[in-house]
Order: structure tokens, then sequence, then C-alpha cells
């Protein structure tokens, strides 16, 4: 028979042995793994992720450059080919004469370009979107203003400019008159087309709290439709640039229009190049400050 001591030696070894087998192994961690993952933070698994390429220049594509690039490459080449084809020299000037030409550009012209289309941008968005509202609310309305608005887009915009030759006197009226009657019905439709757009499930919720028209207007339909406004402002904002430099042919003795007509008169392409490039370049310049509203304004979308 064991003596007692011996029983005790026996319990305590296989105790030992038995919690041995109860407990895992331990994995001897890596101090590099600890270091590079840390145990709160998981990354997502990305396999298919491509590596960012930083832009050639800030806010330009890098097509943007390349296309301006070969185009430019291109008209450099046919003014050097143009003599040896019978083409006149004067006709394709290269880009030497061209940068010659915009050394000329006066800032006056451009300024009063510039502020003439935005005058006529911001009224013809005042009458349009008022135009739209009425016809909104009242089909009454809208049935007796649709076709105005529909004659009116049908309209050309050189029998606009005679029309305002032969009815007023005034320059600057004639050019903002013609803008305005070209531009404001494009909002108008433009607006109208978006109201119509929002749900009527949306519109049934919101009339459940009992708001003014004010209010109605305010919180739901205004935000439901600057997405399309914003867009038809880009498209309407191309239009006037090409709607005033026409405008600006007749009559004026000042702007962008104006000193096209003066290069015209005088055979100098490189001038009429020159001006059509400022008009371009004007045009990139507040289509970049829409999108850049855009961007404050539909923050809520990203």
């Amino acid at each position: 028979m064991p003596s007692q001591p011996g029983r005790r030696r026996r319990r305590r070894a296989s105790g030992i042995h038995s919690s041995a087998r109860s407990r895992p192994a331990s994995i001897p961690s890596c101090p590099t793994m600890r270091s590079s993952m840390p145990p709160d933070e998981v990354r997502p698994a990305t396999p298919f992720e491509e590596p960012r390429r930083a832009p050639m220049m800030p806010g330009l594509p890098r097509e943007t450059i390349i296309s301006i690039a070969l185009f430019a490459a291109a008209w450099q080449i046919m003014s050097y080919l143009a003599p040896s084809l019978g083409i006149p020299a004067f006709a394709i000037p290269g880009l030497g004469r061209i940068a010659q030409s915009l050394t000329k550009i006066t800032p006056l012209d451009v300024a009063v370009t510039l502020g003439r289309v935005l005058l006529s941008l911001f009224v013809s968005f005042v009458i349009g979107m008022l135009v739209a509202v009425l016809m909104y609310l009242s089909g009454s309305v809208e049935r007796y203003l649709r076709p105005m608005v529909r004659i009116l887009m049908a309209v050309p915009v050189v029998s606009w400019i005679l029309f305002a030759v032969l009815w007023f006197k005034g320059v600057e009226f004639r050019i903002v008159f013609v803008l305005v009657v070209v531009c404001a019905p494009v909002f108008t439709v433009d607006a109208l087309d978006n109201m119509r757009e929002v749900s009527r499930d949306l519109k049934q919720m919101i009339r459940s709290f009992r708001p003014t028209s004010l209010q109605f207007f305010a919180k739901l339909m205004l935000p439901a439709i600057t997405p399309g406004i914003i867009t038809s402002w880009k498209i309407t904002l191309s239009l006037a640039i090409r709607v005033v430099t026409i405008a600006e042919l007749v009559g004026a003795v000042t702007g962008i229009g104006h000193q096209l007509s003066v290069a015209q008169e005088l055979f100098s392409v490189a001038d009429v190049f020159a001006w059509t490039l400022v008009l371009v370049v004007l045009l990139f310049m507040l289509e970049a400050l829409i999108v850049l509203l855009e961007t404050r304004v539909l923050r809520w979308r990203a």
C-alpha cells in the first residue's frame, strides 16, 4: 500500500498533465507582425486596388492636355505646308503670330462681354423660373404659355437679332434682349420638367404635414430640382457665349464680338483665332465655377 506522500505526488503529476492537455499550444507572435498590424485596426482587403496616378496638371486631365498639344502641333504643321499647297500664308497663321495677337487682347472688351453674359443669364433665370412655377401651379396657365415658349425656342437667333435692331435703339438693350429671349425659355422648360419628375409619394408625404406653399417649394421642390437647374446653367452658359458673340457683331462698339468683326474686316485670321481662343477659355472658366458650386451645393450626393 503506497504511503500518503506518494499519493500526493501522483495526484499532483496527473493534474499537471491534464492541465497541459486542456490548454492549447500558444503560437509565438512575430514582432514585425505586431508592429505592422495593430490589434484594433483591420484594413479591408482590396485585391484589385489600382495605384492612383498623379495628374499631369491640377484640374486638367491627361487626355485634355494631349489633345490640345496634338491640335497645336497639327495647326503648326498646316501653317508650314500652306504656302506649298497654294493657300495664302495669312489664312493659316502659325502659333507665333497667334501668340502676338493674344498680346493685343484688351481686357475691357473681355469684361464687357462677360458682364453682358452674366447679367442676361441672371435675368433669364429669374424670368424662366417664374414662368415655370406659374405653369406648374396652374394647368390653364401652362396650356396657354407652353405654345408660346415653344415658339420662342423655334425662332432662330439671327431673326431675334434683326428684330432687336429694328425695334430698339440702345445697343446694350438689344444684346440683353436677344440673350434673354433665347435663354429664358430653356430655363423654363428644364425647370418645369424637373418639377414634374418629383415623386408623387414624396409630395403627398410633405403635404401631410400641411405646409404653406412657400414651405412646400422651399423644403421639397427647390432641393429636388437643384441638380437639374445646375445642369441647365451649364447648357445655357455655352449657348449664351455663342449668342452674345453674334449679337455683338451687329451695332456693338465694344465686346469680343465687335473685335471679331474688326479682325474680319482686316482679314486677320490670327486675331480671329486669338479672340476665339479667349472665348473658349472664358467658357471653360465659367463652367469650372459652376462645377465648383455644384460640388458645394450637392455634397449630399457624394
